[in-house]
């Protein structure tokens, strides 16, 4: 049974001549679930030769829209591709309503596509069971400071969320965007056999410090900052020297990261 992440888009928030936006595929034996919808996961899924019933679900971490912004897209081209099976997509809760409605302006009606189409609300800490997986999502402050500053004018939801997936003997930190590496603590209860971290919010010594003597097996580095990305050298010799005898590496679009059991 295949057991791999296949990363879609690897590239950080601002616009990026060679990478696409969030976007991670979690292939684990029977049940695939895809994380962040960024621009351009509708040309990337076509590129992998999937099919379109593959995907059990989708978890869209927050709002921003490297995160998102490929949504609409994809949902239109399942469609097209005549996805036929149901398709559960969890969210910040209070976003639902508007996505609705951005799915209804762009003629994406329930009466149109040709699966079902359920919105779900992500909640902290409540786990979502997908097949055989349990995904897990965990609050963390990436959007406190844009919540301070606009959220007595916006009615959006400010919630981001990380994510612990475990399957198949697998335990899998997925961080999405975060605020602080302390973010990360509910997914260090135990053991990891791969973190999905991202770096461009902070520091690369902060990071890698912090995970520093964590039990995890290997950290796979994306949405890296551009002024990281200019220096990957350096990045990389100082990811070797501070995280010791964790694996560290640093996919690229289209990379495949195997998934190994413990």
């Amino acid at each position: 049974m295949k057991r791999a992440v296949i990363c879609f888009g690897t590239g950080d928030g601002v616009p990026c001549e060679d990478r696409n936006h969030a976007s991670f595929l979690y292939r684990l034996g029977q049940t695939t679930i895809l994380v962040d919808c960024g621009e351009s996961v509708d040309r990337s899924y076509k590129a992998s030769g999937l099919g379109y019933d593959a995907i059990d679900a989708i978890f869209l971490s927050h709002l921003h829209s490297d995160h998102v912004g490929g949504f609409f897209m994809f949902m239109q081209g399942m469609w097209l591709e005549g996805r036929r099976k149901p398709l559960k997509v969890y969210l910040p809760g209070k976003a639902i309503k508007p996505l609705r409605e951005m799915l209804n302006t762009v003629f994406l009606f329930d009466e149109v596509l040709p699966f079902r189409l359920q919105l779900l609300a992500l909640e902290n800490e409540r786990s979502v069971k997908v097949g055989d997986v349990r995904i897990t999502p965990f609050y963390t402050t990436h959007l406190d400071r844009t919540r301070a500053q606009f959220g007595k004018k916006y009615r959006a939801d400010f919630s981001a969320y990380c994510f612990l997936i475990e399957g198949g003997g697998l335990r899998i930190g997925h961080s999405a965007d975060l605020g602080r590496p302390q973010d990360l603590e509910p997914l260090m209860t135990g053991p990891l056999d791969l973190l999905v971290c991202e770096l461009s919010h902070f520091g690369s010594q902060e990071i890698f410090s912090y995970l520093e003597q964590r039990p995890i097996k290997r950290v796979a580095f994306v949405h890296i900052a551009r002024a990281y990305r200019e220096k990957m050298v350096a990045v990389r010799r100082v990811a070797k020297r501070l995280l010791g005898g964790i694996e560290s590496l640093f996919p690229v679009d289209g990379d495949e990261v195997k998934l190994n059991r413990r």
